[in-house]
């Protein structure tokens, strides 16, 4: 569960401090939601502050299948 709760701060810090969505926007969305965002924010072949192998492995610990 530690693994979720580390990812998920640090998927909440890109979506709010870089993507500027609120909490609410960031909660709401699909872990795929989120990846698009940050790869269409990073810009082609920029790495991205988050990876969606990341994500993925956060969406699988998440308790609703998000």
């Amino acid at each position: 569960m530690q693994l979720f709760a580390d990812l998920a701060r640090r998927a909440a810090l890109v979506a709010t401090g870089q993507l500027g969505w609120s909490p609410d926007e960031f909660w709401r969305s699909t872990a795929a939601e989120l990846a698009l965002a940050i790869e269409g924010r990073a810009g082609p072949g920029e790495p991205a502050p988050l990876d969606r192998r990341e994500l993925e492995r956060m969406q699988r610990g998440a308790s609703d299948g998000r």
